[in-house]
């Protein structure tokens, strides 16, 4: 995957403009997945293919999002790595990862472009190779950090029920 999909963002965006398609610019749709189709990039990794198939379906609307990496990603990574408790050689490869994906700041790492039909939401996604690194090292060190913040105190005493 390329380093960066700007150029791609900046075709996709020209195309759908030159189709006259009527464009959303939201938000990710990544939060609730349930119902959603996604599209085999692999396989057919041309948008306008993608396009072509949801005007065919009767899509009236189509929602385009793209992202660029944030120092405030970044700075939450970092975060998560102050409270892990890690060893000080674990801590030390963590800090390496985020400052190798420093220099993509700024980059467009992510697009997505949707549409709905009939209740299902169809996806075109991609993302860069180095973001989802990242987006496995954010779940990694949330993990780290969640699990020493979470202590079993037992039972809940003092409560009786009525059952």
């Amino acid at each position: 995957m390329a380093l960066d999909l700007e150029t791609l963002r900046l075709e996709l965006q020209a195309h759908l403009e030159e189709l006259g398609i009527a464009v959303f610019h939201g938000y990710g749709q990544m939060a609730d997945t349930l119902g959603h189709v996604y599209w085999d990039v692999h396989g057919h990794p041309d948008f306008r293919e993608f396009l072509q198939v949801g005007q065919r379906a009767g899509a009236k609307l189509f929602v385009f999002h793209y992202q660029s990496l944030s120092q405030a990603e970044l700075d939450e990574a970092s975060e998560y790595l102050e409270d892990a408790e890690l060893t000080r050689e674990e801590k030390r490869q963590y800090e390496n990862r985020i400052r190798e994906l420093q220099v993509y700041e700024g980059f467009t790492c992510s697009l997505e472009l949707s549409f709905e039909i009939d209740g299902r939401v169809y996806m075109y996604e991609l993302s860069t190779e180095w973001y989802q690194a990242l987006t496995e090292l954010l779940s990694e060190l949330e993990a780290v950090s969640s699990e020493t913040d979470e202590e079993d105190d037992g039972p809940i005493t003092g409560y009786f029920s009525n059952n």
